[in-house]
């Protein structure tokens, strides 16, 4: 109770509320924009996001992970919805049928999810993530969003006009203008000011996209605040959709261990079998919630460990009040109707300098592996094919069957699960060394 009345964990919550806001609202909105949703149903989505992240947050650093970690929408989950929506609309797929799908396969994975929980599988499965796979996992995530960011920057819609739509250069320079700034901010401002750096971008573009462009056009005014079941569509089953959904479910365990090994470090301790368990089992139960309500699904986020090494602050009780508060946000109905109007090019600005940290995070798990002539190609092909498969147009794959088609035509989730077989198959330390040693012999 004495930490309640203490100023300085209120000011630090309300630092946290900051980057969990900055991190999350651009989501629901874009989602529901890929799906072509009514405004009301938009407004619905985010203020839910608000109330299930903010109580998220708040049951893991109470008795999940128990760390300052902010457990939210995944970017991984993110990018393959807005992805397979892309893919759909190319391929001529109704988007009811997709979203049916969607919704079975994410309930599919939240139930896994549990079961690795409860188990206790989490840290046999995190054996399998070595920094190599960590490495391609942070830089293909990175290719993938940051795209999804600088389309959204540049103009060009999401979902089914995401095909046709061009570049529109007033909205394109304006998000220019905007993600300048906030590298800026990002690298020469104080440590005080620097951490604001996201909001800033959103309260400078906000106001002047509005004066200049008006109301995005996407916007309509929204007169009730209501939770819809299953929003995209009803529940349907595409057994290749609902395949590639519920690799990504697994896949997206990836984010549980590099967000917890990544804080390891920083808490002086190794995370336990039991903060593993009870970590799995909420994001499970929150994956569920997300695939009744349309919500994309959760997880805990590796980008928390830049905002801890900016902030310097580690304690659970700043966390806990920063996701309270976030809650607050999701229970009074003006709020979320007031945000669903952030302009898409405006959000996807500023979330664009965000993740090119992901780079960084890359980097520093392939600097953990040692690479040579012989072994290069354990990183080379699931990173080449994978930026490869993601440059390619939607109907090279039409000639596929149609149960494998969605994922082999995800290039992150091509990359990953490469990563991952080569990486565990294969004794690429052992093969390399032994060669180099017999070149050096010669």
């Amino acid at each position: 109770m004495k930490e309640l009345t203490k100023s300085s964990n209120w000011i630090s919550g309300l630092q946290w509320l900051f980057f969990i806001f900055t991190n999350i609202v651009v989501i629901p909105i874009t989602v529901g924009a890929a799906f072509n949703l009514s405004q009301e149903t938009v407004v619905s989505m985010l203020q839910l996001s608000f109330i299930v992240t903010g109580l998220a947050c708040i049951v893991q650093a109470l008795i999940g992970h128990q760390r300052a970690l902010l457990e939210g929408q995944s970017g991984l989950w993110w990018g393959v919805i807005l992805t397979l929506v892309a893919t759909a609309s190319a391929e001529g797929m109704p988007l009811e049928e997709l979203g049916g799908s969607l919704a079975v396969g994410i309930l599919i994975s939240a139930l896994l999810t549990v079961l690795i929980g409860i188990t206790g599988l989490g840290p046999k499965i995190a054996t399998l993530f070595n920094p190599a796979v960590m490495g391609v996992f942070m830089f293909l995530f990175g290719v993938q969003l940051v795209g999804i960011f600088l389309k959204g920057m540049l103009g060009i819609p999401f979902g089914n006009d995401a095909t046709t739509g061009s570049i529109d250069l007033s909205v394109s320079l304006l998000s220019l203008f905007i993600a300048i700034i906030v590298i800026i901010i990002s690298v020469i401002a104080p440590p005080t000011i620097r951490r604001y750096g996201l909001l800033i971008g959103i309260i400078i573009g906000w106001p002047i996209y509005t004066f200049l462009f008006g109301v995005d056009a996407s916007v309509r005014k929204a007169n009730a605040f209501h939770f819809e079941l299953f929003p995209f569509g009803a529940p349907a089953w595409n057994t290749g959709l609902i395949i590639t959904v519920v690799l990504t479910g697994l896949l997206n365990t990836a984010n549980t261990f590099g967000s917890l090994k990544g804080t390891d470090r920083m808490y002086q301790r190794d995370t336990t079998n039991t903060q593993y368990r009870n970590s799995f089992m909420i994001t499970g139960v929150t994956t569920g919630v997300a695939g009744l309500f349309g919500l994309v699904p959760y997880s805990p986020y590796v980008s928390s460990i830049g905002f801890l090494n900016q902030t310097g602050d580690l304690k659970r009780i700043s966390f806990i009040l920063g996701g309270f508060m976030f809650f607050m946000m999701g229970i009074i109905p003006p709020v979320g109707a007031f945000f669903s109007l952030l302009p898409l090019s405006i959000g996807s600005a500023v979330l664009f300098v965000s993740y090119l940290q992901l780079l960084n995070s890359s980097w520093n798990f392939f600097k953990q592996v040692t690479f040579n002539t012989f072994n290069v190609y354990r990183s080379a092909i699931p990173l080449f094919v994978g930026i490869i498969i993601m440059t390619m147009p939607a109907n090279y794959f039409e000639t596929l069957p149609e149960v494998i088609r969605p994922l082999i035509s995800n290039g992150l989730l091509v990359g990953i699960t490469l990563a991952l077989l080569l990486e565990n198959l294969i004794p690429w330390e052992t093969i390399g060394v032994s060669s180099v040693e017999k070149e050096k012999t010669k």
